[in-house]
């Protein structure tokens, strides 16, 4: 199952084709908007750059040497940066669009096959926790393995029914056919 995390910063969305795509880039794998982008860069500057200059002033006063004082300016000044981030975040909202790809229920039954060709039985839905069956519902997969062990149970049975008639036509003719 795959799912494209974002678009190409050169594809219009289908769903809202009215949205401007021009300004939008992409950077380290995510689509960004240039405006926010800028704005979100100088925010978060003038409130590091802010808690460090707050912070100098206020510990050159209470700290005996200038250089801890710049020290310890510095943490805040990172945790100006956490902040400013944060305060972008809240500011401005991603701009990728999450596409869900169902997968074909012919793709998903050939892998079902798959499975049942290289690990012979899946098991059984009865056997597995509750856990697994909540995922499997949340998934849409439960009534495929469903379907499969259904499949697989009914195949077992004729093959059952061959081995009892073969085993009791031994019985019956000493062992010669």
């Amino acid at each position: 199952m795959s799912q494209e995390l974002a678009r190409p910063a050169a594809t219009p969305p289908s769903a809202d084709a009215a949205r401007n795509t021009d300004n939008l880039y992409e950077v380290w794998g995510d689509t960004v908007d240039a405006r926010h982008l800028v704005l979100a860069i100088t925010v978060s500057a003038i409130v590091s750059l802010g808690a460090y200059g707050l912070a100098l002033l206020i510990l050159g006063g209470l700290v005996e040497s200038a250089q801890m004082a710049k020290a310890y300016a510095m943490l805040f000044g990172i945790l100006g940066c956490l902040g400013g981030g944060a305060i972008s975040a809240v500011l401005f909202k991603p701009k990728r669009d999450v596409v869900e790809h169902v997968a074909d229920p012919a793709f998903r039954e050939q892998v079902v096959g798959d499975l049942l060709k290289e690990y012979g039985s899946l098991g059984r839905l009865e056997d597995t926790s509750p856990e697994v069956v909540a995922e499997l519902h949340e998934l849409g997969l439960y009534e495929l393995f469903r379907d499969a062990q259904a499949r697989e149970e009914q195949a077992c049975e004729p093959g059952a029914d061959a081995d009892v008639d073969a085993r009791a036509s031994l019985a019956l003719s000493g062992g010669r056919r």
